[in-house]
């Protein structure tokens, strides 16, 4: 039994290392490193075709993740909270000092897989999922309890592992992969690991009643969905069975899936 199980079911009130501990059981049992989508990715088994739309539809994340922080700062009276948090969007939309942040290393990414920028900067050829699912991550971040707000971004708990196999795998296993365009992935290396050191810490002392907790522990859990979700869509519309949705990116070239065009001749039957 988990511990995040055995405290839903008996509702009492952890410690903060216990409540720690039921987290962290949480990422390990659902965070989107189990997704086969992503053992294929990071063990080369996918075209370049595949890789675009997994960049592409990912960029839909990265552009939403300052407007989540961004609703939830907008939330919060303690100014040193607000201090802290303001950094997260200077990360990912850049510095005031003209520094480049994370969307734009996002779009080196895509930029270097041979993807027209503008067009991944509107999103038009992002999955219907895809966009539902990061809005709804928006939205709970806007309409749940601050502690809630803050646990949905525990799963940059769990990250820094995930962007190391990444780098590894993706050097490795794709020669039109290289480091010029893997730079967002080892930036995030340390972010992410102050980032959740940080939000981590905020729980274990704010989560104070067996209400608050559970809520964390949901807010957790909802997110390793989002996440999780992202991908079922992925692997659906560009893997098996292939049924790429209309207007959804269609990849071209030798690596793209020979699962689009499946679904193609369907369409004409």
């Amino acid at each position: 039994m988990s511990p995040a199980k055995g405290f839903d079911e008996q509702g009492k009130l952890l410690t903060p290392d216990e409540l720690e501990a039921a987290l962290r059981a949480i990422g390990a049992e659902r965070y989107h490193d189990r997704h086969p989508f992503h053992h294929l990715l990071h063990g080369g088994k996918l075209g370049k075709g595949q890789v675009q739309a997994w960049a592409l539809n990912r960029y839909c994340y990265q552009s939403a993740v300052p407007r989540k922080d961004a609703a939830l700062m907008s939330r919060v009276e303690d100014r040193e909270l607000r201090r802290e948090w303001r950094h997260r969007i200077e990360d990912h939309d850049g510095g005031f000092t003209g520094e480049e942040g994370g969307i734009e290393r996002w779009l080196v990414l895509t930029t270097g897989l041979g993807i027209d920028r503008d067009y991944v900067i509107s999103m038009k050829g992002a999955l219907p999922a895809t966009r539902f699912a990061v809005e709804a991550y928006v939205r709970f971040v806007r309409e749940n309890t601050l502690v809630e707000a803050v646990a949905s971004s525990l799963t940059e708990l769990f990250a820094p592992t995930i962007h190391r196999e990444r780098i590894v795998g993706m050097l490795e296993n794709y020669d039109f992969i290289d480091d010029s365009v893997m730079q967002y992935f080892s930036r995030r290396l340390d972010q992410a690991t102050n980032d959740a050191d940080f939000a981590l810490a905020y729980i274990k002392q704010h989560a104070r009643t067996p209400e608050q907790q559970a809520g964390c522990l949901d807010a957790l859990r909802f997110k390793c969905n989002v996440l999780w979700s992202q991908l079922d869509a992925l692997y659906f519309a560009y893997v098996d069975p292939g049924f790429i949705p209309p207007g959804a990116f269609v990849p071209e070239g030798a690596g793209a899936s020979i699962l689009s065009a499946k679904f193609a001749s369907l369409r004409t039957r």
